[in-house]
């Protein structure tokens, strides 16, 4: 496992199986594979089957969390791997404070978004 792989596993609380984000959601599994392609949400390869999963705060009952794919897509731009984005949207920052996958559940996205953007510069 490589450095940052043991970070988001130590910074990414739970998980959750493709299949399963298409049974709660109602969708076929291909339209969710769809949205991992597009970027819509990020999947990583993880345990011993190397299974498609999805950090299970990118998911609410009905699709991603409000906001969460404009924030994938402004840190994209930015130049963040998949992974980088992992690890700094479940990295404490004081100044939110919490996190920014936390602060995005409680619809402080604006702040969130600035931040990204600033990274950025």
């Amino acid at each position: 496992m490589s450095e940052i792989e043991a970070k988001i596993e130590s910074l990414v609380p739970a998980w959750v199986y493709l299949p399963d984000i298409s049974e709660r959601w109602g969708l076929v599994i291909t339209e969710v594979r769809s949205m991992v392609k597009k970027g819509d949400l990020i999947a990583v390869r993880r345990g011993p089957n190397k299974s498609l999963q999805v950090p299970a705060a990118f998911i609410d009952e009905t699709g991603p969390v409000k906001h969460l794919i404009g924030t994938l897509t402004v840190l994209r731009d930015s130049g963040f791997s998949d992974d980088e984005i992992l690890v700094w949207m479940f990295t404490e920052d004081p100044s939110l404070p919490g996190t920014p996958m936390q602060a995005l559940c409680e619809n402080r996205a604006t702040e969130v978004k600035r931040r990204a953007q600033a990274m950025a510069w």
